[in-house]
């Protein structure tokens, strides 16, 4: 399994916009992508102003086809403008 981790710092005035627009391309990408297995939105406890999405994709090659689609591209064109992505991590489970 291929997982992904990033924070998003997001401006205040936004951060219910960025919400459902984070919940969309993760209910989207879901359901019409079968190599996505896992799309969790998590607030920081500290900042609620920070987001944290943590992604698990059957294999790296299911990540690349996400990035590489549309509902991906859909996202970051929306939330680009009032937030800030930090990657925290991208990795392969570790099986032995």
């Amino acid at each position: 399994m291929y997982h992904i981790a990033v924070s998003w710092d997001v401006q205040p005035e936004r951060v219910k916009e960025f919400i459902a627009a984070a919940l969309k391309d993760g209910r989207e990408a879901g359901a019409a992508e079968p190599g996505t297995l896992r799309f969790e939105l998590i607030a920081d406890p500290n900042d609620k102003n920070r987001f944290y999405l943590n992604e698990a994709y059957a294999d790296e090659a299911a990540f690349d086809a996400h990035a590489a689609g549309d509902f991906f591209k859909e996202f970051f064109a929306e939330v680009g403008p009032y937030s800030e992505i930090s990657w925290l991590f991208k990795g392969t489970t570790v099986t032995e």
